[in-house]
């Protein structure tokens, strides 16, 4: 099977009210851990990577992965260009066979992050990927780009009309009150400005930062016009928690085809609660 791009995907979670779960990946355990889980509960799946998990993985060798784990699976799959920047970067990469990317140009003012953007979606739609953009800034940490502070860190509606308008993006990642990374207490996400997007903006609406964001305000969030859903650090500290234990209940322990079984068990809890909140088990 060959990899997909995410705009139909997408289209028909608005459709039909449910949101597409997206997992950052950054190993092999991760990638066979989030299609089996996919697959077990007849899902469909987007499969993220930041710029520094394709430095980290390769660009070509990761493509090939996750393209031979779908064939493997006979699966349908989209690999994810996450909050990338550099359109060269895009490029290669779309080149080497992916077809969703996420050009993130939020920290910029309106009018560059539209030019900006605007170009990434010239570019992409000639090879048929679709593109996602983000307007407003969620703090935290992600990737390398660190937000501590913002002075307006929720999307407004009419701005959102206008980008959504002068770029001809996809779907929109939004934000309404979430961030990247652990939260310090529970996040308080703005219901009515999402209520306000989803009305004036006719394209899937993506929601970042869903790590650690009590269930019930995912799933509001999912059926008042979210369609896509990122979840990454949860994944990354079920497996990395998991494999201390695992050490520390047993230091002789070597071999990476044991100690990752459970590590792999934990991720999947993580990946079967995030297919429930989304309402996307079944979908395929």
């Amino acid at each position: 099977m060959t990899l997909t791009h995410t705009k139909f995907l997408l289209e028909d979670a608005q459709k039909y009210r449910y949101a597409v779960p997206a997992f950052n990946i950054h190993n092999l355990e991760s990638v066979h851990c989030v299609l089996d889980t996919a697959k077990e509960m007849d899902s469909p799946v987007i499969l993220a990577g930041t710029p520094s998990t394709y430095s980290y993985a390769g660009t070509s060798e990761l493509v090939a992965l996750v393209s031979a784990a779908a064939k493997e699976r006979n699966m349908q799959v989209a690999l994810h260009l996450d909050h990338h920047t550099d359109i060269n970067d895009i490029e290669a990469k779309i080149r080497a066979g992916i077809r969703s990317a996420m050009v993130d140009g939020s920290h910029f003012p309106l009018q560059n992050n539209i030019s900006i953007t605007k170009s990434v979606v010239d570019l992409c739609h000639r090879y048929g990927c679709s593109v996602e953009a983000e307007l407003g800034q969620l703090i935290g940490q992600e990737d390398d780009l660190i937000i501590e502070s913002v002075d307006e860190p929720y999307t407004d509606p009419m701005q959102a009309v206008e980008f959504v308008s002068k770029t001809g993006i996809d779907s929109l990642a939004i934000a309404i009150g979430t961030a990247h990374g652990l939260y310090k207490e529970i996040p308080k996400l703005d219901f009515d400005r999402l209520e306000k997007i989803s009305k004036v903006v006719s394209i899937p609406l993506v929601l970042h930062g869903a790590s650690g964001v009590p269930a019930d305000d995912i799933s509001r969030c999912v059926s008042m016009g979210i369609t896509k859903v990122n979840v990454a650090t949860e994944l990354k500290i079920a497996y990395a928690n998991t494999l201390k234990r695992v050490f520390a209940d047993d230091p002789t322990v070597n071999d990476p085809r044991v100690y990752n079984i459970e590590a792999k068990n934990a991720m999947a809890q993580v990946i079967r609660q995030k297919i429930d909140i989304c309402r996307s088990a079944g979908r395929l």
